[in-house]
């Protein structure tokens, strides 16, 4: 069965170029051999993360990610059941804070900061439909 997590964490260090370039190449040799794909967003010390693949799988992944030291605060934000991936270009795609993608960032936020936590289901879902479409990526 194919399954959909979202979940939202605050950074607990500052993260520079290096660290998320860590972060990108491991998620995508890891979630490529568990056949998992998804995006990551980073915003304000804000990770919102996207997840499709096999329900043992991305639980699997997910009880690995409470325990990394880089994430505090995480939430599961949304969880369903899918009838296909979304993300099938990418075993896991980066969202920066890019100028680009400033706008798209503030669309879906209540306030000037971007916070995930307080996003409802709807516009979680949203907010990703779109950023497939309009966005870009960092590589």
């Amino acid at each position: 069965m194919l399954i959909q997590l979202t979940y939202a964490s605050r950074t607990s260090r500052i993260l520079g170029p290096a660290d998320i370039k860590d972060i990108l190449s491991a998620s995508q040799r890891n979630n490529t051999a568990a056949g998992i794909t998804g995006a990551l967003c980073l915003n304000n010390g804000i990770f919102l993360q996207q997840l499709e693949g096999d329900r043992a799988a991305v639980n699997t992944l997910y009880h690995r990610l409470l325990k990394d030291s880089r994430h505090r605060d995480t939430a599961v934000l949304d969880f369903c059941e899918i009838p296909h991936r979304r993300f099938t270009g990418w075993s896991m795609g980066l969202l920066g804070s890019v100028e680009a993608n400033r706008q798209l960032f503030l669309k879906y936020s209540s306030s000037a900061a971007f916070d995930p936590y307080g996003m409802s289901t709807a516009t979680l879902r949203s907010f990703f439909a779109e950023i497939l479409e309009n966005v870009r990526w960092l590589e």
